[in-house]
Formats: structure tokens, sequence, C-alpha cells
């Protein structure tokens, strides 16, 4: 590894692997799928967890959607349809990683440094635009020049998120089925969240 000024550089990060697989979901590559791969594969390798993971040992929480959440989905195969990828939206580039092998109250959480984007332009000062500099700089600055990494705290704990799979039981109120133990209980009777009144939708016609 070299050092230039304050900032470490190592072999460039190997996008050739995971190209394929972002341009099927994009019709090109940014930055922050950049950074998503990055955290993915750092999380995969500081948790020993062989990527992308097949088993649902690893557990991910983005903290925004888009194309950041596509490139950690494409690094660690956490998924959605997998149950093991959970969007916790607060509008930041950040995730937290879980070995659902190990303590299933704390995590590693990875977001990128507070001054990356002028790491970036001080790394390629030649590049022809600040967003290419940060598409080529993200991709050849070493993990703790780019990075952040702490261990964290989950304030709700993992077997409630993941539930029981397979659980099921109808509202009392509308008749929909539920699943996966996210039933609310009013006067001793199962109701989804929005006849429980915390839904994110409500009727319509209803004014």
């Amino acid at each position: 590894m070299e050092t230039y000024g304050v900032y470490s550089f190592f072999m460039p990060f190997d996008l050739s692997r995971y190209r394929d697989a972002l341009l099927a979901l994009h019709n090109h590559i940014c930055p922050r799928q950049i950074l998503g791969l990055r955290m993915g594969v750092l999380a995969g390798q500081t948790l020993g967890i062989a990527l992308p993971d097949r088993r649902k040992r690893l557990f991910c929480f983005v903290e925004t959607d888009g194309c950041f959440a596509d490139g950690v989905s494409v690094a660690t195969g956490c998924t959605l349809g997998h149950r093991t990828l959970r969007l916790m939206d607060e509008g930041k580039i950040a995730a937290t990683f879980v070995d659902l092998r190990d303590d299933l109250t704390r995590g590693l959480r990875l977001h990128p440094r507070p001054d990356v984007r002028q790491r970036a332009l001080e790394a390629a000062p030649h590049a022809q635009s600040r967003w290419h500099a940060m598409l080529e700089a993200y991709q050849a600055l070493a993990d703790d020049a780019l990075l952040c990494a702490q261990e964290v705290a989950l304030t709700v704990p993992m077997r409630d998120l993941i539930s029981k799979p397979g659980q099921r039981m109808c509202c009392s109120m509308c008749g929909e089925e539920v699943i996966n133990g996210r039933e609310h209980w009013r006067d001793g009777r199962p109701v989804c969240a929005t006849c429980a009144g915390e839904g994110y939708w409500r009727d319509g016609l209803t004014r």
C-alpha cells in the first residue's frame, strides 16, 4: 500500500466482478453504487462471512434506497426477497450489518467519511468532473480512507424483525391476511397495521 499525503491507496477495487449485476439494475454505474459495494465487501471481510451470502447468515439494514442499496445487495447477496435486507429510511448513505450466527443485538455500521467528497477530488484531481472524481476515487481509496466503521447496539431485537416465517392470521376488521407476526392486537383481536391506525395509507374515498 502506498500513501500520498493523508490518504492511503490500494489496488483498485475490482469492479469487473460486479459490473454485469449492477448494469442489470441500472443503465450506468455511479459513485453511490461503488460505496454500497465497498461497504458490503468490507462487512463480509470484517464479520468473516463469504460473499455473496447464500445461507442467510448476513442481515443488512440500509438507511436509504436507490442505487446505493443496490450496490450493497449486489455485493452481499442480501435482498428483500430473502428477508435479509431492510430499509430504515433515514436518508443516509449508511448500512448496518448483522451476523445472524452471532450476537443478535449488535451490528457493524458503515458510512462514508464526512469529507469523502473532498478526499475524492484530491485523489483524482484530473477527473473531468466531481462525479467522475468520486467514481474513480471510491474505487481507489483504502477502506480506512473511505469509510467509517462502528459497532452499534440495535434498538429492535433481530428476533422480532425476522419473526417466524410462515406465521399468518387474518385481520379481524378488514379480513386481509397478515404474515410474519406483523399483526397488532386490539381488544384481544388481531388487526393489521392499517386497521390499527398505524398504516402508511388510508382509504382514498375517506375525507
